[in-house]
């Protein structure tokens, strides 16, 4: 025998003894498994999402003019009463353009009197030029006037009329201005008005973007106000839950900032459209108990109650192990573990309800918390 020969010999030898070893390891040795008596209880069945939290109210508060900001009367954390002050824009030339205005409409109705007065001046004096045409004109019969007279009272009597038109046009003209100076009045006491910003409702400032001495442009944000009354959370839920959510339905809120606690919720209004790239879709959550601390926008977990069931048989999710798309458990047979096809029922916080598949009293099990093996159908397996 040769030197190669005896080396190719020997190494397979080796390969035969490993092979042994990892198919002893794996299939003689014992796998320490958990293990879960199967029992029945009481399981809530939730369908979870998660979002942020939100105001349904909410309003982005900004200058309808441009100007100057003299004053921010209020900061993030304060609660504003409707109609209270908020902001100062400067309103100096504003101010002065509303006096102008003032003393133009003032001087429209002045104007607008003097015409009224030429008004009756002229009407007195067409009345009397009439008058005295037919006086002349009768004369002119008895031959007490000439018809030169008839004709200089007739020429009169033109004059009078045409000065009575004139007066009617300076008096509509005179009306004219007088409406278009109270527009303008009224124009200038709007814009007066708007360099006060006011809450229009009750709430709370959660921003404040902007301080005294910049210059605000109509749309720029001023601060971000909330109304209080409604606040929810947001949550992105998905698609296939739709059948079983309906508003009304009581939940369970669980923010990212206080994880060992839930506040309770309701339903308040589903989505009717869902995101094309992930499947899922809004649901409004109202909350009825805010945390002591809280911000708009905050991560929350939200776990709607779908419906109960009193005498379920639980199985713990961590027990739950999926196999070409069929869920399953395995199952403590004589010390060995068998996987088994199972029903599920409703999805609670931390079981779920299996209608078919396994009885109650029997025994399921998984690896021991941080192995990363795997079970499989038949393998050996030891109780801690």
């Amino acid at each position: 025998m040769t030197r190669s020969s005896l080396s190719t010999r020997l190494i397979a030898a080796a390969l035969v003894v490993v092979a042994g070893l990892v198919f002893y390891t794996l299939k003689l040795t014992p796998e320490t498994v958990a293990v879960h008596t199967v029992a029945r209880g009481m399981i809530v069945g939730e369908v979870m999402g998660t979002g942020t939290l939100e105001a349904r109210v909410k309003t982005t508060m900004s200058a309808r003019i441009q100007e100057r900001l003299a004053q921010v009367l209020v900061d993030q954390g304060d609660r504003v009463k409707t109609g209270q002050l908020l902001a100062q824009l400067d309103d100096a030339e504003i101010r002065q353009q509303v006096a102008i205005a003032a003393a133009a409409l003032d001087a429209a109705h002045r104007t607008a009197e003097r015409v009224g007065a030429d008004l009756a001046r002229s009407e007195a004096v067409l009345a009397l030029a009439r008058l005295d045409h037919q006086r002349t004109t009768g004369l002119l019969a008895t031959k007490a006037a000439s018809r030169a007279d008839v004709d200089k009272t007739a020429e009169g009597l033109h004059v009078a009329e045409a000065d009575l038109k004139r007066s009617n046009a300076a008096i509509a003209e005179a009306q004219s201005e007088v409406v278009m100076a109270e527009k303008t009045l009224l124009y200038r006491q709007e814009q007066l008005a708007f360099t006060e910003i006011r809450a229009p409702y009750d709430g709370l400032i959660i921003r404040r973007d902007r301080d005294p001495g910049d210059v605000l442009v109509p749309g720029a944000s001023l601060m971000q106000l909330v109304s209080l009354e409604e606040l929810w959370v947001s949550a992105w839920v998905d698609e296939t839950a739709i059948p079983a959510l309906a508003t009304g339905q009581p939940a369970r809120i669980l923010f990212r900032s206080e994880p060992a606690h839930d506040y309770p919720g309701i339903v308040a209004r589903l989505g009717r459209e869902a995101d094309r790239e992930t499947r899922e879709f809004l649901v409004d959550v109202r909350i009825t108990n805010l945390p002591t601390n809280w911000a708009i926008g905050q991560r929350a977990d939200v776990f709607i109650e779908i419906g109960r069931q009193t005498d379920a048989l639980l199985l713990p999710q961590a027990f739950l192990v999926w196999k070409a798309g069929q869920p399953g458990v395995f199952v403590d047979q004589d010390g060995r573990a068998r996987w088994r096809g199972v029903t599920l029922g409703l999805h609670g916080a931390q079981d779920i309800a299996v209608t078919q598949g396994i009885s109650a009293g029997e025994s399921v099990v998984r690896p021991v918390a941080g192995r990363n093996t795997a079970l499989s159908d038949g393998q050996r397996i030891a109780r801690p």
